[in-house]
């Protein structure tokens, strides 16, 4: 406990004649030795000024009465003294027993330095550092990655967090964005922001992307749980705070979030627009279908952008179908599998429930491709089941045998990069690849992303002010 430390409060800063003024009446003050008739010197700081008490002080505590007790007053209403302050809609006042001190707010001060050490890494040529929430194999953090290098900038992981060894280990050895400076969090990231300790000795970042787990949110996961709320998930309805409080520790410049569209539609990401907007971020949604980029299957996104108020707005309306190399049939993905290879079979017992199911009026149904296929249904994570209305590919002389994908025509579909899943079980792997991106819509998006921070280099600071603190809670105090 800081035993300095008596009180905080905020102030909204006044104007006199011209000048920026600061006034305010109260008892606790005096925790400062600010007492009425006491004499005292304004000191300034890099970041605000301090009052301390001076026995030939420049300045004078004065007195009023207020509810029939007399009380301190300070009032100061100079140009010169409050310069540092003068465009502070809101202050923080700190009372200490070394003096009091009048400083920005502290999301003020956070914004400002993001913006700094952003600006002084890019005009050095430093590589940015990026962390990794839910990194499961890396494929975000790559995809990430990528797009900055294609705009640009160099990154390089600093932190990945994820609950999986298994998918940690594998991507810390074959996931070329990891090195052996990367700080690995194998732990649930509700324990990591608990832990004070570790939090201490995290570094600060400046792009931040995490795909919060959507087991909640996804359609399948309240189903078969029967879930009211997406956030009443036992285990991953509440990570939205634990995101939070890890953005706040990081600090990064920018922050982007991927989930299944329904995510938007709920109170999780309703907390995160609204709390990141009070930490100084301007927030941006996109609904990105892999189909809009050249991908057969449609694996639809939501993405939520977070830059620092000072960035220019990512263009992200400058994403793009890449049609360069985009596959146009399924044929052009898929592995030499020999026509008498084992993997052909005909799953008699899914076309059994097919027929029962739609005899019930389910409407589910096997979904068939073959190598003239022009889009693919969505894998999804538990595909190395072989559920029944998962695909399958169709034999082309022997129309009644069915195989599933390969884990390496699974990357491709989805255009991951196959070295994420080298020596990965076929099971490990669809379940990496399924339950992540499609890669193209995001590596486009994280080099728009990357052309917005280079253009504070440019262009300097594009003050929005849609995200200030200050500005909303000025109505409401004194």
């Amino acid at each position: 406990m800081n035993v300095n430390l008596t009180s905080l409060w905020l102030k909204k800063m006044g104007s006199h004649r011209g000048a920026p003024r600061l006034w305010f009446d109260s008892d606790r003050v005096c925790s400062a030795g600010l007492i009425p008739g006491v004499r005292f010197d304004l000191v300034q700081l890099k970041n605000g000024i301090k009052l301390v008490p001076a026995a030939a002080g420049a300045y004078t505590v004065s007195s009023k009465l207020k509810h029939g007790k007399t009380v301190p007053v300070i009032d100061i209403n100079s140009k010169e003294a409050l310069n540092g302050l003068s465009e502070e809609p809101v202050v923080r006042v700190i009372i200490r027993s070394d003096g009091v001190y009048v400083l920005p707010l502290a999301s003020e001060v956070a914004k400002r330095e993001r913006l700094t050490r952003l600006k002084t890494k890019l005009a050095d040529g430093q590589p940015l550092l990026v962390a990794s929430l839910a990194h499961g194999g890396g494929v975000l953090a790559h995809a990430a990655h990528t797009g900055l290098a294609a705009a640009g900038i160099p990154a390089t992981l600093a932190v990945c967090n994820e609950i999986d060894e298994s998918y940690l280990e594998q991507s810390l050895a074959h996931n070329p964005v990891a090195s052996p400076r990367t700080v690995a969090l194998c732990a649930p990231m509700q324990e990591v922001i608990q832990d004070e300790w570790l939090m201490q000795q995290l570094p600060k970042v400046d792009v931040l992307e995490v795909g919060i787990p959507c087991s909640g949110h996804s359609n399948p996961g309240r189903s078969k749980r029967g879930l009211k709320l997406p956030e009443d998930h036992p285990e991953v309805g509440h990570l939205v705070h634990a995101a939070l409080a890890l953005i706040g520790k990081l600090q990064p410049a920018s922050v982007v979030v991927e989930n299944v569209p329904a995510y938007g539609e709920h109170a999780s990401a309703s907390i995160l627009r609204s709390q990141l907007r009070d930490m100084g971020y301007q927030v941006t949604e996109h609904v990105l279908s892999a189909r809009d980029f050249g991908c057969l299957e449609n694996r639809v996104r939501w993405a939520l952008v977070a830059t620092t108020d000072g960035i220019p707005t990512a263009p992200l309306q400058a994403i793009q179908r890449d049609p360069l190399g985009a596959p146009e049939r399924l044929g052009e993905l898929l592995d030499e599998v020999p026509l008498d290879d084992e993997s052909w079979r005909p799953l008699n017992y899914l076309k059994v429930k097919q027929d029962r199911d739609l005899a019930a009026g389910k409407g589910f149904a096997m979904q068939v491709v073959n190598p003239d296929s022009t889009q693919v249904p969505v894998i999804r994570r538990g595909y190395a089941k072989g559920g029944s209305t998962d695909p399958f590919i169709q034999h082309p002389q022997k129309p009644e045998l069915l195989r599933k994908f390969t884990p390496g025509e699974h990357a491709r579909i989805k255009g991951v990069p196959e070295e994420l899943i080298d020596g990965l079980s076929a099971t490990t792997a669809h379940q990496m690849l399924g339950q992540g991106i499609a890669y193209a819509p995001f590596r486009q998006l994280f080099e728009c992303l990357g052309i917005a921070l280079r253009s504070l280099l440019h262009d300097g600071p594009c003050w929005t002010m849609s995200s200030s603190g200050a500005k909303r809670i000025e109505a409401t105090i004194g």
